[in-house]
């Protein structure tokens, strides 16, 4: 049966942790392996993204949502995890109305005017407020516990790497596993056997 797994990482391009996503994706699409699953962050992606006023704060909405209907979260954590600030410049919570903000996609092009003349406190028992300070991938680890997703963290290493770890996620450093390992063969590859077992498969 598939599966609907979020799947949070740093997608720099240069000295993110592109490569597991894409061995953990390859793993979810063949037919080789068990692991049946969907990618939620990638298959809603493209939507609020595409909106030229996109904000943070609509991003953090969507990323809310596409956790929501996930059966689990891998939090994938590099050597550049802890030092990620994308997503933390709202101003609004310290300035208020009227405040400056960057949208999404228009960084080059200057600020825009905070879009909201209001605000309310979050339901505690709800979604995390998607008007705050928290980095991208703090917000959707906030979520995920929140919502007591079946947090899954791997670090994109042959070895665990606690020092990598966010402060946010240091209650969670007993469950944190390397992606990868040797093969019989020395060759650096994905442990299936692992993610396999984590997400629930037989």
């Amino acid at each position: 049966m598939s599966k609907r797994v979020y799947i949070s990482a740093d997608y720099a391009p240069n000295d993110g942790d592109q490569a597991v996503v894409d061995e953990l994706r390859a793993w979810g699409q063949d037919n080789k392996h068990k692991t049946d699953f969907i990618d939620t962050a990638q298959v809603a992606s493209g939507s609020v993204s595409e909106d030229e006023d996109c904000r943070p704060c609509d991003l953090k909405k969507e990323f809310n949502n596409q956790i929501n209907v996930s059966s689990a979260v891998i939090f994938i954590v590099g050597d550049k995890t802890s030092s990620r600030t994308a997503g933390s410049s709202c101003r609004r919570l310290s300035e208020g109305p009227g405040c400056d903000c960057t949208p999404y996609k228009q960084n080059t092009k200057g600020t825009s005017t905070c879009k909201w003349d209001s605000t309310s406190k979050a339901d505690p028992d709800g979604d995390i407020g998607n008007i705050n300070d928290y980095s991208y991938l703090e917000h959707e680890f906030r979520q995920a516990v929140r919502k007591n997703k079946n947090i899954i963290i791997v670090y994109n290493s042959l070895n665990n790497q606690a020092e990598w770890l966010p402060s946010y996620m240091s209650d969670y450093e007993s469950d944190a596993h390397p992606f990868w390992k040797k093969d019989k063969y020395g060759n650096k590859v994905g442990d299936y056997m692992y993610i396999k077992a984590a997400l629930g498969y037989e």
